[in-house]
């Protein structure tokens, strides 16, 4: 078993790697949407699909 952990220790310190950052950029954006950011940044005013995200609010 120790033998394949050093074999293998580059790989799995690259997919320990990989993962962490996968897993913060999902946080990240879990956080943003919650807050109500857009993903784009520019917000949904000109977008054409405005609609279908966010619905339309009755009053």
């Amino acid at each position: 078993m120790l033998q394949w952990l050093q074999q293998n220790l580059a790989t799995i310190l690259v997919a320990a790697v990989v993962f962490a950052v996968l897993a913060l950029v999902v946080v990240k954006m879990i956080r943003d949407r919650k807050r109500g950011k857009t993903s784009c940044s520019c917000g949904c005013g000109g977008c054409p699909h405005a609609g279908a995200c966010h619905g339309t609010k009755e009053k």
